[in-house]
């Protein structure tokens, strides 16, 4: 379950990917779409979150910066018979 962050209300533009970036701003990209190729980012919203080792952090659907505990390790592969 995903935790909000930060309370932005983006409004999201079609043909675009919307993210939290390396400084923890969130910034949003032109999407490649077949041979047509993607844009620079450009800053939305200039948060400054500081992050914590082992989460996700997003753009929900809502427009606001939320976080959720990554899913590490799953199951054991088991053993080929010889």
């Amino acid at each position: 379950m995903a935790t909000k962050v930060l309370k932005c209300c983006i409004k999201r533009k079609k043909g675009y990917l919307y993210y939290v970036d390396k400084r923890g701003n969130v910034s949003m990209a032109k999407m490649a779409r077949g041979k047509k190729k993607g844009g620079s980012p450009k800053m939305v919203v200039k948060a400054g979150i500081k992050r914590k080792k082992g989460y996700l952090y997003f753009v929900d659907k809502k427009g606001d910066v939320s976080m959720a505990k990554m899913a590490r390790g799953g199951r054991k592969k088991k053993k080929k018979k010889r």
